[in-house]
């Protein structure tokens, strides 16, 4: 008997992104799986009903699906009405959702976690964290352009030449460097720094200068480690010039299931030019900039400081369609002729795993739930 698929409408607050798009719901239709939908899911991404060709619409997906795919995690509440043995896949935040991963266990929930898909080249097609993070770094830069009371490219009119503006991007990840491409291609003259010295040759291949301190701080699975407060301190020192010479300061740091580094002080925004902006993408982790306050703007001595949240769901409508895609290249391998048959010798479904038949297969989750008071 063939499986049923089902995505929801998203309603976490802000969240306009939307787990399966029409195209990517008619390649999963045509594995043989049965699609169902609520109705409007799609449409705060653009998709209306409409576009959606081969999809049942039901009231109870929850309860229907025997696969469910979401963007946010399910509340506590959504978990209790899946159907027992249910397979959900999405973004989980399992350092953040302690309630909930120990619903998806007691309920013997089969979790995948999209933010756990391992790096490697096999798996790059359903790296989600990725796909979003670029949008994310693409937006940042539009919002401080439009924050910006300059222009970003130099221009020669009449009245004089305009100067380019200068933009600083503070890690050099997925974001970071679609961050400097983007400030790049409108024309700002753009430095750019992270702790992994790997990264100097991406960011110089991309036409911006790699602000260099003398700390590396190169880490596993291609993210960064913390930093020593002394390699802190001497990045700081150097940082903070840089700081103070950009007119625009992107900061995309962060450091997986743990608090964003601070990495721009209150010194620091006091020593930049009235009118400059930083646009904080770490924000939703507590921010690199230490007076970041999550979901706003602030004005500090002329300087408009940014806590952005869920950039990816402002492009609600390519993030809709790269995630779709990230979802369907990690489920396909699991469809054979309508039914799910996951393969747990398979790395990726291995340790993509958050929950499995009442047990919580990520260690660092396992164990961070059983110390929780």
């Amino acid at each position: 008997m063939s499986i049923t698929i089902g995505a929801l409408r998203e309603s976490a607050p802000q969240e306009t992104r939307v787990a399966l798009v029409p195209e990517v719901a008619d390649k999963l239709a045509q594995t043989g799986a049965r699609i169902v939908m609520e109705r409007a899911a799609g449409e705060r991404a653009r998709f209306p009903d409409a576009l959606y060709k081969k999809v049942e619409w039901v009231d109870g997906v929850l309860a229907t699906s025997d696969v469910v795919l979401t963007v946010q995690p399910l509340t506590v509440e959504q978990i209790g009405q899946l159907k027992p043995g249910a397979v959900v896949v999405g973004f989980m935040q399992p350092h953040a959702r302690k309630a909930e991963v120990a619903a998806l266990r007691d309920r013997r929930i089969t979790a995948f976690a999209m933010e756990l898909v391992p790096r490697i080249s096999r798996a790059q097609s359903m790296d989600a964290l990725s796909s979003q993070a670029s949008i994310a770094g693409y937006k940042a830069v539009l919002i401080a352009a439009s924050s910006l009371q300059k222009f970003l490219p130099m221009l020669t009119t009449a009245a004089g030449t305009i100067r380019p503006s200068q933009v600083l991007v503070i890690g050099a990840g997925v974001a970071g460097l679609q961050a400097i491409a983007t400030a790049r291609r409108l024309g700002a003259v753009v430095e750019a720094y992270d702790v992994r010295s790997a990264t100097k040759e991406q960011v110089k291949s991309l036409g911006a200068k790699f602000v260099e301190t003398g700390v590396s701080a190169e880490g596993q699975g291609g993210y960064a480690r913390e930093l020593t407060a002394e390699e802190k301190a001497k990045q700081q020192e150097i940082l903070d010039s840089r700081i103070a010479a950009a007119d625009a300061v992107i900061t995309t740091a962060s450091v997986p299931g743990r608090a964003a580094p601070k990495i721009i002080s209150r010194a620091a925004v006091e020593r930049m030019r009235a009118g400059s902006v930083v646009v904080d993408i770490a924000a939703e982790q507590g921010g690199n900039c230490e007076l970041t306050r999550a979901g706003e703007t602030i004005d500090h001595n002329g300087v408009t400081i940014i806590g952005a949240l869920n950039l990816p769901a402002q492009l609600a409508y390519n993030a809709s369609e790269m995630y779709a895609r990230n979802l369907l290249n990690f489920l396909k391998p699991a469809l054979d002729k309508g039914e799910l048959k996951i393969d747990w010798n398979d790395e990726v479904f291995a340790q993509a795993c958050l929950t499995h038949d009442g047990v919580i297969k990520h260690e660092p989750t396992r164990k961070a739930l059983e110390s929780a008071p």
